[in-house]
Order: C-alpha cells, then structure tokens, then sequence
C-alpha cells in the first residue's frame, strides 16, 4: 500500500496526513510497503524533518520525494567518482551497505546551501537509492528503501534549512552516532611504502625510510604489500598466509618503533591466494574466485573463515608488536549473488557476516590501535573498528586527492581522514610538491617516495608544510569546515577555530578576510595574485614554498597580495 503526505504552507490535519510549513515550499513524500505503515514525523524549527516509518510485516520500505530543482547547482554524494553535475532520475538504483558506500545525498544551491541532505539510519544492512532529475516536470527526485521489520523501521532525515552543505552533513554525520576521539597518532602525517617500494620491501629499506620520514615530521609508518611474500608479481596469489618475509619481525618493528613512529601493516582482507597453502582449506568457504586477482574471496559468513582471518590479522598486534592495521579491500566482499551458506556458516548474509568479522577481530586488537580503512568502504557501521580512513588511489592526480579527502572529510564522522600516498618524479619542482601538500592540507598526509633520494629544496619543503599540518592540526582537522562550490571541485577550501581561519586556494578565487583574528592562505594555484576581500587594515606578511619570507607589507582591504605557487600568505587583521 502507499501512503502520501504532501507538506504545505499551512499546519494542517487531512484524512489522518499531517501538513507543516517547509522552507523548500511543496515537498511530496511516498511511502510504499506490502503492508500497512505507521508514520512518525517530527520537524525541528530549523526545517529538519525525521521520519520513521513502520511496516506491520517486516518486508521492504521505500520512501520517496520530490522537490522542485530551482537554483540548484550540484549534486553531491559520498562516492568520490561521482560526478557533481546533475543525474537523471532513470538511472539505476544505488546501492549503500556495510562493506560499501554511505547512504547519504545532498542537493545543492547556489551559494553553497543544501536545498535538501537525506540521510538514511541503516548503516550495516543494504539501502538502495535513486536520485536525480525528473525530465517530465523539472523537479529532482529521491527514494530510499530497505528491508525493515515493525520494531525497527525505515529511519530517513531530511534537512531543508538551505544551511553551508558541509554543517548539513556534519550534523548527518553525528545522527548517526560518532564513537569517541582517535589517537593522536592518526591524525600526523604518516609515511607509506606502497609507491616508493611497491612490493620491494625489506628490514633495511623500511627502517632507513622511518629514521628518515620521522626526522621530517611523520609518527607512523604504513607497510604496505610485499612484507609478506618473496614474490613481486602483482595480484594477490600470495596473500592470505601472512607469514612475514621480513625475518625476526619483532625486532624490526621494535627498531622502527625507536624512532617515535607507530608501525601499521597492510592486509588484503578478504583475499586468499590460489599459491598459498591455505588455499585448499578455503575453498569450500569462499565467495567467488577474482581470475585477474588469482586469488579468491573468502565467505565471512563461516565462524571458520573469521576465525582464521581474526587469528592472523591480530598476530602483529599480538605478536610482532605492531600499533595497527591497514585494513584492504572490505568492499570486495560486497559480491553479486553469492552462493547460498552451507550449513557451517551462522548467518544468511554477507554483510552480517562483515561486520561480525570487523567486530571480532576489534575485540582482540588493544585499545588505541590503529586501524586505516579505504573509500569507497566508507559506511559510519565500521567508524567502531576504525581509526582513519584514507581517500581511494590517485597516484599523482592532486586534484582527486584533494576531491577524496574533502569528500571524506565531510561524512567521516570522528575518523582521521588522510590522503592517498604522495608520489613525485624525482625532478618534479619544490613548488608543484607544495602544492600537492597543499591540496590535502585539510586531511593528514602521507608520504610515498624514497626520502634519501630528495634534493635538499624537496625536503625543505616537505620539513616545512609537515610542521605546518602538526601545528595546525586542531584548526585543519577539527575546526569549523567549509569546501565551496563542489561543482567545481573545492576550488577553495576554509577551516576556522579559536580566532585562527586557514583557507586552501585552488583556483584564482577571492579569498575573505574574517573582520579579526588570523588568516592564513596557502595557495595551491598557477596564479600568484591572491585577492582579498574585506574592510580595513591588515598586515600581510608572505613565505614561499619552503617557508622562507618573501615579503611583508601593510595593506588596506581590499586589496591583492602577491604570493608564490606554493606559497603561504598570513594576514593579521
């Protein structure tokens, strides 16, 4: 059956349908069910609505509205590999669960005003979606469903209060329920393997890229693939044993530890190589078998399979004396059509299976732990087993990074969001790697070329912008955040906290002076002349990209100040 409430501009009753006043003027709401519904709804004075709908019979639930799509601009979404213009309504259904995805949407209006963020309460069970532009009458449209039971039900916010995007979905973000605060260590900047060794990774190698990382600013050091195996092929017909082929490991991660950095290993999670000898125990428990991977995905559903999975993962923690995991590739799980469990396995779905998995395995891991997760597995059910999660591989693209990171930062709930790897050719200028610092400043980076290798203008400039992101970290990572204009992909970014407002620029947009405190501009573009905007005197001092002064001036607002590729500009109001 289907039940229609169409909120208008009069607070009304109709026939058992409630009516309210909307800033967005006419929003029609559905919801369908094969059985009766029952319907809360309650509005908060800012133009918030939450609804709860209840099936008698547990079954599927789908709610459904449309507005009309006036001064909208973008349409952002949690998946980084969306675009941000406008998508037809005809497409095919989305879909979010534990291992993939977020159910969470925003459509946008100029000015940067959510015209409406939906979110949906089921984070760990599938959720599908369908959004966009609705040709025939010029509106935009949105339906959620999932399975739902009566005590339960299909939990839906909307918010209408035309507010920043960004303060919309922060607050999405805390319906869902953040856990409490990361470690310290999440939120330095990290050193990672992965593109300055690929699988080449030895003891020596390791341990000459901590000394060398912890010296510039870093405290934790990521190893990714290649500690385990001999083998330097890609794919993964080796993993899934875990043995390390780095010898007395213990030792090692003790030396590295002496230099102040957290040490964190690389699992491929669901993965079990067709090489390895585990591989004829898991065959009967797998999922599918990935031929360009040459390994297969094994079934969480099987208390067997988790066991095994929980046993050598919590082995480096336990035994080797890691801080932590880099957890790889949990949205692999997410299979289409996985086979019917056997009568091993205790629970009907992949996804239970998932999360009992992620939980059974944080439950051996000590308190503090690290533990980085990956778009697109960016559901708010996995913040409790994680610590930070890192944007998707982009290997030299500053552009996506700074995309992911923002995109990330805007719906990671209390995680420490970091950037994918930073690689660079090794005659690439000090300027263009500033400028590829800059564009994850408001996310923690991470460091992947060989750090012996660096001229000495290549690590001044590494020396300097690290120090900045530490010393900055509670503005940068914990301050008021506003990205604009994602249409046009965060052309500038803005943080503020404590009388201090520290704005990324991108592109040659004009940057507001706030009317006190201390701005700070760090300009990531082609363009060095660096438009303020506002009222009054001000004293504009600028370094280059290393750090060094370059210029100090006072000047009257508005005005352009000269800044270098690369360079920070600081102005004292």
């Amino acid at each position: 059956m289907t039940t229609t409430q169409i909120w208008q501009p009069h607070d009304q009753a109709d026939g058992g349908l409630r009516t309210t006043e909307i800033p967005a003027g006419r929003l029609v709401l559905e919801a369908t069910s094969s059985s009766p519904l029952a319907w809360n709804v309650t509005e908060s004075p800012q133009g918030v609505l939450e609804l709860l709908v209840r099936p008698a019979a547990p079954g599927v639930v789908r709610i459904a509205w449309r507005l009309p799509c006036v001064d909208v601009t973008a349409y952002w979404t949690h998946d980084s590999n969306e675009h941000r213009g406008l998508p037809p309504f005809w497409r095919k259904p989305r879909t979010a669960s534990l291992e993939k995805g977020a159910p969470v949407g925003c459509l946008i209006g100029a000015g940067d005003v959510a015209v409406c963020t939906f979110a949906v309460g089921e984070v760990v069970r599938p959720v599908q979606t369908r959004t966009g532009v609705v040709e025939e009458t010029g509106e935009f449209g949105f339906w959620v469903e999932h399975e739902a039971a009566p005590e339960t039900g299909l939990a839906l916010r909307l918010d209408l209060s035309r507010r920043h995007f960004a303060r919309t979905l922060a607050d999405v973000a805390a319906w869902w329920g953040a856990p409490g605060q990361v470690p310290r260590a999440a939120r330095m900047p990290a050193y990672s393997t992965w593109y300055a060794m690929q699988q080449h990774v030895t003891a020596e190698s390791v341990e000459r890229q901590a000394a060398l990382s912890a010296a510039l600013g870093c405290e934790a050091i990521i190893v990714d693939d290649g500690w385990h195996s001999d083998d330097r092929g890609r794919g993964y017909g080796y993993v899934g044993e875990w043995d390390p082929a780095i010898p007395r490991v213990a030792e090692h991660v003790a030396r590295v530890r002496e230099h102040g950095m957290a040490y964190l290993l690389w699992y491929a999670l669901p993965f079990v190589g067709r090489h390895t000898a585990l591989w004829e125990r898991v065959r009967p428990y797998t999922l599918t078998f990935k031929e360009h991977m040459n390994a297969a995905i094994v079934d969480p559903r099987y208390p067997f399979v988790r066991d095994l999975l929980s046993d050598r993962l919590a082995r480096a923690v336990e035994e080797w004396g890691t801080d932590g995991l880099k957890i790889d590739f949990i949205d692999q799980f997410a299979v289409e059509n996985p086979p019917e469990p056997g009568p091993e396995a205790d629970c009907a779905s992949v996804t239970e299976g998932v999360r009992r998995l992620m939980a059974q395995l944080g439950a051996r891991l000590p308190e503090g732990s690290l533990v980085e997760l990956r778009q697109p597995y960016t559901s708010p059910g996995l913040w409790p087993y994680a610590t930070m999660i890192r944007a998707s591989d982009c290997p030299l693209s500053p552009a996506h990074n700074r995309q992911r990171t923002v995109d990330l930062r805007l719906i990671a709930g209390p995680l420490a969001v970091h950037a994918d790897m930073m690689m660079w050719h090794p005659s690439e200028s000090p300027a263009r790697i500033a400028a590829q610092l800059i564009n994850v400043l408001f996310a923690v980076p991470q460091i992947s070329v060989d750090l012996a290798a660096q001229t000495p203008g290549q690590t001044e400039v590494l020396r300097f912008w690290l120090s900045f992101v530490k010393e900055h970290a509670e503005v940068l990572q914990g301050g008021l955040f506003e990205p604009s204009r994602p249409d046009l992909v965060y052309p500038q970014v803005r943080a503020s906290a404590g009388g201090v407002t520290i704005v990324g620029r991108y592109a040659p947009m004009p940057v507001a002076v706030p009317a006190e405190g201390t701005l700070l501009v760090a300009n990531a573009d082609d363009c060095d002349q660096v438009v303020l905007t506002g009222e009054g005197r001000a004293t504009a001092t600028v370094a280059d990209c290393a750090g060094r002064p370059v210029s100090a001036a006072e000047v009257t607002l508005p005005c352009a100040v000269t800044v270098p590729t690369g360079g920070l500009l600081r102005v004292r109001v």
